[in-house]
């Protein structure tokens, strides 16, 4: 039986086609031609004879183009935006859907469930050769899900305060950065382009997912801030590295990873401010209702993004940060 890896060949015979089409062009041929010598007419007189030397093609050159712009090609999208915007989006929905599927069914089910899909856009997202917006996205959607799963399941079935758990996904998340840097030299998602770092990458996701969803419930239940208040406060937090990379020129790394980390609360805050009930400070809306319209809105964003060609990666550029 073919493997499902199979879906997306047609993606890797486009890159191979470009990239040779690359090769091809003029300019390339004259500094590098894959016959060795030229193979210019040599002029005698009134006759043309071309030189036929060093016949054998070296298919190294092009063999190697190939492998190089396919282990470069980015699986990320570009940060602008509208990537915030859905991934604000995303915090929002993984909140209340996670809350929607807990009350709805076994809480137990409900976590298998949740992690069987995440096992399946974590399985297309490392199978695809580029970003593809619907299959990432549906990756991070997921990872939102089950990350506060994970993390609900660890206060209310373990007994855990979100006080400690807060502090103990931070070591977590802290490891894993000291770990992927150790081993990379970089933490630039301008640089996710081989196996290893994505896994590093979706590893700091699924621990940012965590971590947000126990701090953003730390300050609203535990220290009894409430949802809005608690979403408001995120919401300046957020700004903060914005400001700070503005204003004081704060390493671009450090910004994007603290404003990353900060989305899930905001978004989870927001999110149950207007789905929880009344009783509880919330508005009342629903939770089930919340997630239903900010899936579509994610959907329709994430369509823009794919015909528009918004936040599409490229070709990795090795000096960039």
């Amino acid at each position: 039986m073919p493997s499902a890896s199979l879906f997306f060949e047609p993606h890797s015979f486009i890159e191979k086609i470009s990239s040779f089409i690359d090769f091809l062009k003029p300019h390339r041929l004259k500094a590098q031609s894959p016959w060795g010598r030229s193979m210019m007419p040599h002029i005698r007189g009134n006759a043309t004879t071309p030189i036929e030397t060093d016949m054998k093609p070296k298919s190294s050159h092009l063999e190697s183009s190939l492998r190089h712009r396919k282990r470069l090609v980015k699986k990320l999208p570009e940060i602008t935006a509208l990537f915030w915007i859905i991934k604000l989006l995303t915090t929002g929905m993984g909140e209340t859907t996670s809350d929607y599927l807990a009350h709805q069914m076994n809480p137990v089910f409900a976590v298998a469930l949740g992690g069987i899909g995440l096992f399946i856009a974590l399985f297309l997202q490392f199978s695809a050769r580029r970003y593809i917006p619907w299959v990432y996205w549906l990756a991070i959607v997921m990872v939102a899900i089950f990350g506060t799963m994970v993390a609900d399941a660890i206060h209310v079935g373990l007994g855990i305060s979100y006080l400690l758990s807060t502090a103990g996904f931070s070591v977590v998340l802290g490891s894993i950065f000291a770990v992927w840097y150790m081993s990379e030299k970089t933490l630039s998602i301008h640089r996710i382009h081989t196996f290893r770092r994505e896994l590093f990458y979706w590893a700091t996701v699924m621990a940012t997912f965590a971590l947000g969803t126990a701090a953003g419930d730390m300050t609203a239940s535990t220290l009894n801030l409430g949802y809005l208040t608690s979403g408001l406060l995120f919401a300046l937090l957020f700004s903060l590295p914005a400001v700070a990379y503005w204003r004081s020129g704060l390493n671009k790394i450090a910004t994007f990873w603290l404003a990353y980390i900060l989305t899930r609360p905001l978004g989870a805050s927001l999110a149950d401010w207007i789905g929880r009930p009344q009783d509880l400070g919330g508005v009342g809306f629903g939770t089930g209702h919340i997630s239903l319209i900010l899936g579509i809105l994610i959907a329709a964003l994430v369509a823009y993004s794919t015909y528009s060609q918004a936040g599409v990666a490229g070709a990795v550029n090795p000096k960039s940060e």
